[in-house]
């Protein structure tokens, strides 16, 4: 008895060694972040875009926020424009996206199962050619466990990563993985990957001098926890500096934040039961609730179609949409 208690006491010790092995714990998220975003197309949500060029100075000199509301129409996504730098869309903007999204819904009902089938697997080639280099993560960095810290109430790990000598890529973003370092937190309780820092420590070309990507760019990703089951992306941001052609000077800052996922119905999003019109196309009412699975209105988001008073988009959608600029 001895013995085998001895022998179980060491197979405990090896468990949580590798349970703490940095690389471990990093592929073990990775699998899990894969996973979670093969499933992503079961929710729709909110995408707040913004982006701003600057100065050299660092003076702004475009700045853009677009609202969109995504959701899957039919087996593949759908993004319907809701909101202008943070203001709901005039009557008429209102009335075009709507207009878009009937012609999208028709579209694709008119489909032959090979032309729905050919667009779904082109969607589905995009994604997985996107997930591809996450997977090589693991095996391209060195990782060291720096602590510990809490994120968005959670505590985490936090571990560093320095680019792994001898690494060979199979994907073509992978190749430029030997620029980065960076940061990684991952949640103690579900081991999910749940936020990523990383800088650019050397420029980077594109093409035979066609685009240069200077040092010090930086990017941010943070993922969020959706009905206790799946973690999502809440909040991206980058930041970076680039030549273009060696004659057009870049200074860009893009920041996107998604909000209110909402899970679909199991049962067959995106189509709807309802008998088509007699022109083929199927009631408004109908496509909309059978797209976003909520109540018809704008896929089950009601937004304001006042402009004389402007509304945030925090509110003018219904719901809570982060916003990192004040009341205007």
């Amino acid at each position: 008895m001895t013995g085998v208690r001895a022998v179980l006491l060491v197979a405990a010790a090896c468990s949580a060694a590798a349970a703490q092995d940095p690389r471990e714990m990093v592929r073990h998220a990775v699998a899990l972040l894969d996973r979670n975003l093969a499933a992503e197309s079961g929710y729709s949500f909110l995408e707040r875009h913004e982006t701003s060029e600057l100065e050299p100075d660092g003076r702004v000199k475009t700045h853009k926020i677009r609202l969109y509301d995504v959701t899957f129409v039919d087996g593949s996504p759908y993004r319907r424009l809701a909101g202008t730098d943070d203001r709901p869309l005039s009557a008429e903007e209102q009335r075009a996206e709507q207009q878009k999204l009937e012609e999208t819904v028709t579209q694709r009902r008119n489909e032959t199962p090979a032309q729905r089938s050919k667009r779904i697997a082109e969607w589905e080639k995009r994604r997985q050619r996107e997930r591809e280099p996450i997977k090589e993560i693991p095996d391209a960095f060195n990782f060291r466990l720096a602590g510990e810290e809490r994120v968005d109430g959670r505590d985490a790990w936090v571990l560093e990563a320095t680019p792994r000598p001898g690494f060979h890529a199979h994907s073509g973003i992978a190749k430029l993985f030997a620029k980065f370092r960076g940061k990684l937190w991952i949640d103690k309780a579900d081991h999910q990957w749940v936020k990523t820092e990383a800088e650019l420590v050397d420029n980077m070309w594109w093409g035979v001098f066609l685009a240069r990507l200077d040092k010090g760019a930086r990017l941010e990703v943070q993922m969020t926890r959706i009905n206790s089951e799946i973690w999502l992306p809440k909040h991206i941001a980058a930041k970076f500096s680039a030549r273009i052609a060696l004659l057009k000077r870049l200074n860009m800052e893009i920041d996107t934040r998604y909000s209110d996922y909402r899970k679909l119905s199991a049962a067959s999003p995106g189509r709807s039961s309802t008998k088509p019109n007699r022109n083929g196309s199927a009631p408004l009412e109908a496509s909309v609730t059978s797209i976003s699975g909520f109540p018809a209105s704008v896929t089950g988001r009601r937004i304001s179609s006042s402009v004389s008073s402007p509304v945030r988009c925090e509110t003018f959608a219904g719901r809570s949409i982060p916003s990192t600029r004040p009341p205007r």
